[in-house]
């Protein structure tokens, strides 16, 4: 009697397996063990590591915030950065990453046509960002009081958080050779975002304004 041969498999393994058959079939698995069983391995080793296709895919954003943080401090310059050049610098990075996997981001926050309800798979990248952000960012207010610091960290890291979902969008839609209208979007949303918190906010925001103007109003 033969022995079956059991395969085992690593998270980069089933996630490369999940985002090839996404990407194949225009659709998700019906189920794990139909997942499970086209690709010759048992339902269990599935299990070991994801309870669900939506917690793969919130575990694939979030080592996508894992793998651009490792990037970025492995150059000396990085280190040195002020907190809003650490946040320029990962949103560069990110999006740099992202395109190289464009195809599966899109088909993840597309599926189904129900964008709201696809924002959930950003949901564990979500808390990463926001640790990161509340971290990095300098509080534009000294202050000796915890409560009002507390207040200060959680605005701009919420705030950094609208601007990374804001840029998301703009990267999805982008339709420019080698998405450099994403670069310039980015340069721009973190110069007004800066100086409407630290300096002078007017021209930064007009410089902004027009330039969202340009690519979504005319032609």
């Amino acid at each position: 009697m033969a022995v079956k041969k059991i395969i085992q498999l690593s998270k980069s393994d089933l996630i490369d397996k999940y985002s090839d058959y996404c990407l194949m079939n225009g659709y998700k698995p019906a189920s794990v063990y139909k997942f499970a069983k086209e690709n010759g391995f048992e339902e269990a080793e599935f299990y070991k590591f994801f309870t669900s296709f939506e917690s793969l895919e919130n575990f694939y954003f979030a080592e996508m915030f894992n793998y651009t943080l490792v990037a970025l401090n492995q150059s000396p310059s990085y280190l040195a950065f002020s907190g809003v050049e650490k946040l320029s610098a990962f949103y560069f990075t990110f999006f740099e990453m992202a395109t190289a996997n464009r195809s599966f981001i899109i088909y993840t926050v597309e599926e189904g046509g129900n964008k709201l309800h696809n924002l959930k798979k950003l949901k564990a990248l979500r808390t990463e960002f926001l640790q990161f952000a509340e971290a990095v960012l300098e509080k534009p207010v000294q202050v000796d009081n915890e409560r009002a610091n507390k207040i200060q960290g959680n605005a701009l890291s919420e705030g950094a958080w609208l601007q990374f979902l804001s840029i998301f969008k703009f990267w999805v839609q982008d339709t420019s050779p080698n998405f450099e209208k994403t670069d310039v979007f980015i340069e721009k949303s973190v110069k007004a975002s800066t100086d409407l918190v630290y300096n002078s906010p007017l021209k930064s925001l007009l410089d902004l304004g027009k330039f969202v103007w340009k690519e979504k109003f005319t032609v």
